[in-house]
């Protein structure tokens, strides 16, 4: 009821002719209520009141806006760029009310029981990969067969599109000889592993047609799909598979992709242990915010898939270069069932490069808005009306660098050109426009500030625009054009330094520096400045600070670090120079280990580094391996051992993945540990911070004024598959160029 005549409320409030001294208390009246609603952010009722008037004041000055702020239609030189960024500003209200909509009532699974025996349904694991190194796929092969499900029940597939028949019997030697030796690694390590190897003849159709064709030479009730970087914990199959047993027509179980490394933004911006992620936002509220309405949507990995549905669509579409989304789209209108478990339950990596983040960003882009031109999700039929607006609110997010670069350069017509494109003094400009921002930044707090950081969004969305403008427009032109390019993974930067793609950035933040000099320059010399300088100017302000700190971005530290690490605090015993000792293993990564030694530190000369034999267990089971110590470290506790694996044979990596996959909790504990509001002052005062550090280190890094110690390495043992006598190497320089880098369809 109090829902009901919030919304008549509202209604009244919206179509209310006031002043602008009425209009001004009438806006800080309803950011009072708004307020109060935010203190019971789980009670239903205060939850929609606050969505009701936060739409009330969004409302109000879209119409005022609409109404009394746009220049003549007889003076084109004003109106024109005047109505482009009014256009803007009204998709940014469309999208703030689709997400108003898609987070309403956010879902929150409870895990119904996997079950047992024969009422378990048959399990096929994919693991799509094209170029990856050996040993990151190794460690996703050992993650998979370490889940616990009935072994005789589950089958695991290396679906190696890197090796394909076109591919070994290409023209070009190089080609050739690389996909044969790539071919002939896999399939030993495969078999070494005991899991299935598989490539085809070619790759059509990229990651759907592999994945298809993983179809066709599996059988299993349920498909797995696992990115090659994608490592999933012992539980995944326990947290995923009791929800097919309860819903017949349920398509799809999808989780959320966590990530070990940062991506190139939290990496040079140093926020990667403290910030909560930029893709948490959509993990952690968006789809759980879709999964109301039955539109939580197959993300490529991480996710369970019914065969059957799959079959009734002819397997995994393949029409866009963002399958996962149009497999769902397709299903999703034939009406199948999905749900989002808001669980970490695998272990992935980000691109660690600027320029591979961007190329990642660029396939989203052009995949989604493939979908919205070519499959029309809001004209689909079979979808539910939610459905619609969700999924076009998906694929209509993507067009935010056409708005986001409207509103980097609109200021600069009226500083430098002085066009009138938006008619407000400093009274209307406070009564609608100031409210209406407060009220924005307030519900973006509201919704998202568990997991978003103030000023973060506006600073992902400015980096990306930059580059992404020229991939909306490629698809404009040309729907079906877009390919599908692999996303690297696994890379190192030996030194700092500016990111190939660094000069749009400075040309940008230099063109607003030059408009922030020329409008104090107006302001001291002109007679009477206009209000409207005023506020252009600090608008132009805030933009010369969101690109200064966009230079930090742009500008890579030095990553030496090949394997990430996580926290396992795990008993084992530890056999060096005869001796016996207990030990509790701090971290673990692909490759090694940090130890501290229990009852009494050993003697360890760092010229000869010794080797010592780890046994852990588990269930019983001993698992036992050989490490070689590198490091050592004085902390609170004492002394930590750094130890690296002395050899990694496919029992190594089944040990690598029992250490860090073992226990769902440390990635859980990990996720909320970073999930902290922040004050939007505080958020405030730390991005103008950064606006200035940032773009001094950026300017220090072109000039080359960079000091860097070197740093010593290690190369990481190979991978050895004794029984086939094959030798598989890390990351060295004898391997083909085809292999020296990581790439994922992620």
């Amino acid at each position: 009821m109090l829902a009901v005549f919030a919304g008549l409320a509202g209604l009244l409030l919206l179509l209310l002719p006031m002043s602008l001294q009425a209009q001004l208390m009438l806006s800080f009246a309803v950011l009072g209520v708004m307020f109060f609603g935010m203190t019971r952010p789980d009670n239903s009722v205060f939850r929609l009141t606050t969505f009701v008037f936060a739409g009330i004041i969004a409302l109000r000055y879209a119409y005022w806006r609409t109404t009394e702020t746009l220049p003549s239609f007889s003076e084109p030189i004003n109106f024109i760029p005047g109505f482009l960024l009014y256009l803007a500003e009204m998709y940014c209200l469309l999208m703030l009310a689709i997400s108003f909509f898609m987070v309403v009532d956010p879902v929150r699974r409870t895990t119904p029981k996997m079950g047992s025996g024969d009422e378990l349904p048959t399990v096929d694991v994919f693991i799509p990969s094209y170029n990856e190194d050996p040993e990151l796929l190794a460690g996703t092969l050992a993650a998979a067969k370490s889940m616990i499900y009935p072994k005789d029940k589950l089958n695991i597939y290396l679906l190696d599109d890197g090796g394909t028949e076109a591919k070994r019997n290409h023209s070009n030697p190089h080609v050739s000889i690389s996909a044969i030796r790539r071919h002939e690694q896999l399939k030993a390590l495969c078999k070494a592993m005991d899991v299935h190897y598989h490539a085809r003849k070619q790759n059509d159709h990229a990651k759907a047609g592999n994945l298809n064709e993983g179809m066709k030479i599996s059988s299993g009730e349920l498909i797995v799909v696992f990115d090659a970087d994608h490592a999933p914990v012992r539980e995944f199959l326990r947290e995923t598979i009791g929800f097919f047993a309860e819903d017949k027509k349920l398509f799809l179980v999808q989780t959320p992709h966590y990530f070990l490394n940062p991506d190139p933004l939290e990496k040079n911006l140093k926020t990667f242990a403290r910030m909560p992620s930029e893709n948490e936002m959509f993990y952690s509220m968006v789809q759980r915010g879709l999964d109301k309405w039955n539109a939580s949507f197959f993300c490529g990995s991480a996710a369970v898939l019914r065969r059957a549905a799959l079959d009734a669509v002819d397997g995994f579409s393949g029409q866009s270069i963002t399958e996962d989304c149009e497999t769902a789209l397709s299903l999703h209108s034939r009406g199948w069932h999905s749900v989002y478990v808001d669980k970490p339950l695998i272990a992935g990596l980000q691109p660690e490069t600027f320029v591979s983040f961007i190329g990642q960003r660029a396939r989203w882009c052009q995949g989604m808005l493939q979908i919205l031109i070519l499959n029309r999700p809001f004209l689909a039929k079979g979808l539910t009306v939610p459905q619609r607006i969700c999924y076009a609110g998906t694929n209509l997010f993507w067009l935010f660098p056409v708005t986001r670069l409207t509103f980097m350069f609109a200021p600069l017509l009226y500083i430098f050109f002085s066009l009138e494109i938006y008619e407000a003094n400093i009274l209307e400009f406070a009564s609608y426009a100031v409210t209406y921002l407060i009220s924005s930044f307030a519900m973006q707090s509201y919704l998202y500030g568990r997991v978003r950081w103030p000023w973060i969004s506006e600073l992902y969305e400015y980096v990306q625009s930059v580059l992404l403008i020229g991939s909306i427009v490629s698809v404009i032109r040309n729907p079906r054009k877009p390919t599908f390019n692999v996303t690297a993974k696994g890379q190192t930067l030996d030194k700092s330094k500016l990111s190939p793609l660094a000069k749009p950035y400075f040309a940008i933040f230099f063109l607003l520096l030059a408009a922030a000099l020329y409008s104090g320059y107006r302001f001291l010399t002109e007679p009477v400045a206009s209000e409207l300088l005023l506020i252009v100017a600090g608008w132009n302000l805030i933009n010369l600070g969101l690109a200064g700190a966009a230079l930090g971005a742009i500008a890579e530290r030095r990553e030496l670090r090949r394997n990430q690490r996580l926290p396992v605090k795990r008993h084992a015993l530890a056999k060096m120079a005869g001796e016996l000792y207990t030990v509790i293993i701090q971290d673990a990564s692909s490759g090694g280990i940090s130890v501290e030694f229990v009852d009494h530190q050993p003697k360890v000369d760092m010229a000869n580094p010794p080797t010592a034999a780890v046994e852990l267990r588990r269930a019983g089971q001993v698992i036992a391996f050989n490490v070689v110590c590198r490091s050592s470290r004085t902390t609170e506790s004492g002394m930590v051992y750094g130890f690296a694996y002395a050899e990694r044979t496919p029992e190594t990596f089944i040990a690598i993945a029992d250490l860090m996959y073992s226990d769902q909790a440390v990635l859980q504990e990990r996720l909320v540990r970073r999930q902290v509001r922040s004050n939007f002052f505080w958020g405030t005062g730390r991005f103008a911070v950064w606006s200035i550090t940032e773009t001094l280190r950026a300017l220090r890094y072109g000039f080359g004024l960079i000091r860097e110690s070197s740093v010593p390495s290690f190369e990481d043992a190979p991978i050895l598959v004794r029984d086939t006598n094959v030798h598989i190497p890390g990351r060295t320089t004898d391997l083909p160029a085809v292999l020296t880098g990581a790439h994922t369809y992620g």
